[in-house]
């Protein structure tokens, strides 16, 4: 266990596949533990470099492990690719994250601080918002089209969709002017 110079970890949902190399790049260590038993696995660990691919959890858990003393690196999975040797599974690709991180030249991504982790976080779902917003929007202005209304696009001409539909004239049946609502509601008032 203390010869492992480089950790390979495949991160996963509830299992993570390690697979260490030693300072020649012989394999010398293969494991699959469940969260809280790589927790425990790390912090028993000596210290080490500890690779992963940077993706979902990756950065909490290079914080974790940089806590235990480990060096942690993190590669973006396009640069990992290249060094999976046969076919893909779990502890196929921790050997091959290990690979890339022996490399000289590999690129690494920085780890986030758990406040700049929060910031990116709160920018994705400001994001997803707007992105549903405009969904929504979207979704009016093509239902009132298919009834031969085009309706004008702008956020502040929503806002007024049901005074525009009684100004416009056209009779709308019953069950979509209760859908049009819903779609309104749904949008203002989230």
């Amino acid at each position: 266990m203390s010869n492992i110079n480089i950790l390979g970890i495949d991160i996963g949902k509830s299992t993570f596949h390690l697979v260490g190399h030693d300072a020649s790049g012989k394999e010398v260590c293969r494991k699959k533990l469940s969260r809280s038993k790589l927790i425990h696995y790390l912090s028993t660990l000596a210290v080490t470099t500890v690779a992963m691919e940077s993706c979902g959890g990756a950065h909490w858990l290079a914080r974790k492990c940089q806590g235990f003393g480990h060096t942690t690196k993190l590669i973006p999975p396009q640069y990992v690719k290249p060094y999976v040797k046969t076919n893909k599974n779990d502890f196929i690709d921790a050997d091959a994250i290990a690979e890339a991180a022996s490399r000289l030249l590999m690129r690494f991504v920085s780890v986030k601080t758990e406040a700049s982790q929060v910031i990116s976080v709160i920018q994705r779902i400001r994001s997803s918002y707007l992105k549903d917003r405009t969904a929504c929007m979207s979704r009016i202005g093509s239902i009132l089209l298919e009834f031969g209304m085009r309706f004008p696009r702008s956020h502040s001409k929503m806002k007024s969709l049901f005074q525009w539909l009684a100004e416009y004239g056209e009779p709308i049946p019953p069950m979509l002017l209760r859908e049009l609502r819903e779609h309104h509601d749904f949008l203002f008032e989230t």
